[in-house]
């Protein structure tokens, strides 16, 4: 939500400011302006007045507008214009998107809630939009997200359009957003401390161990939640994402007194790129190297939360099984993401 601690960064947040004639550091003025639709179910917009402007909708894009939004992203973030009222966080190029059937897509206006996020493929590390929609087909196929993915082609360069996991068609077929938050909201880590690394566990971001505190606190089956956390736990060694740092790994809250882990989203297969990150975000049992991750390693993790460990083992070996499988059967054989996973889980399981 704009300038606010863990949201949009700040030169996203300069754009947002100068088209509202805004201070960057105004975050009360940011969120009057653009608060109605952001992630999770919160809709901020002035109880004396309602809504500054009209009444929420879709503009349709025909494939032109919408591939010319594509290559306008620098200048106008999330396809931002006079009658959007949006914030996303995120460092990648994106663009808020409304599925309006039979292969159509609008722009959301006046706090419409979205129901996708384009993203724009990182210039200098060409193939990652692709590699990490490979990674998010293998998760949905094993149960850990439920994010549709596509990829597609705008304005000659390759974008990936994901599903937004916080929001669920309601009962008369009207879109609900579902509240969801990520570790450094729910635990209170500013991710702009210690020069913008305060989402990683070395610069006081969060740990799998706080992590787990909260779904055993506050889940409605916490054995349940702690064993979906060590799946995704190994399924990020597995694909050897070393990126998943407190701002990319969510709790939904389907009730006011419950939490549950959110499902997969932002998985890249860092390893793929030497200069991306190979040392994991948040370690485990103390382990920061991704290629010293074990069976071992992860139920000595687990131990720490507490959660015992040969039910751990047990699920950590399934879901390599079942990401090895899913691997070897969706992707195509000339992919590095399947010969990555293929390599990463057969030496797993050889340990299990």
């Amino acid at each position: 939500m704009c300038s606010a601690p863990g949201c949009c960064p700040t030169d996203t947040t300069g754009a947002f400011a100068d088209r509202a004639g805004l201070a960057t550091n105004d975050v009360f003025g940011l969120l009057r302006r653009y608060g109605r639709d952001v992630a999770g179910a919160v809709v901020i917009a002035d109880p004396d007045t309602g809504p500054a402007s009209g009444v929420p909708g879709a503009v349709p894009y025909t494939s032109e507008e919408l591939e010319r939004e594509v290559d306008g992203l620098d200048e106008h973030p999330l396809g931002l214009h006079d009658d959007s009222e949006l914030s996303l966080a995120g460092l990648q190029d994106k663009l808020l998107l409304i599925d309006l059937g039979d292969g159509r897509w609008g722009r959301p206006v006046h706090g419409r809630p979205s129901t996708h996020i384009l993203k724009v493929d990182d210039r200098r590390r060409p193939g990652l939009v692709a590699a990490e929609a490979a990674c998010l087909r293998l998760a949905r196929h094993v149960g850990l997200t439920t994010v549709d993915v596509a990829c597609t082609e705008l304005a000659g360069v390759e974008c990936l359009i994901v599903s937004r996991f916080d929001r669920v068609a309601d009962t008369d077929g009207s879109l609900a957003r579902l509240h969801q938050e990520d570790l450094c909201q729910a635990l209170a880590r500013d991710p702009d401390a210690n020069g913008r690394r305060g989402k990683y566990e070395r610069y006081g971001g969060p740990t799998l161990a706080e992590a787990a505190a909260l779904l055993d606190r506050y889940g409605a089956d916490p054995a349940r939640e702690l064993d979906r956390l060590v799946a995704a736990t190994t399924f990020t060694v597995i694909v050897g994402n070393a990126d998943s740092h407190g701002k990319n790994v969510g709790l939904l809250h389907p009730t006011a007194t419950t939490v549950e882990l959110a499902p997969l989203y932002d998985t890249v297969p860092t390893l793929l790129w030497p200069k991306l990150r190979d040392s994991l975000a948040m370690s485990i049992a103390g382990q920061w190297s991704l290629d010293e991750i074990s069976p071992d390693t992860i139920a000595a993790g687990a131990a720490r939360w507490p959660h015992d460990p040969q039910r751990t083992r047990r699920v950590a070996g399934d879901i390599a099984e079942r990401a090895l499988a899913a691997a070897t059967e969706l992707l195509d054989p000339e992919s590095a993401v399947r010969s990555l996973v293929v390599e990463r889980a057969q030496r797993f399981l050889a340990e299990v």
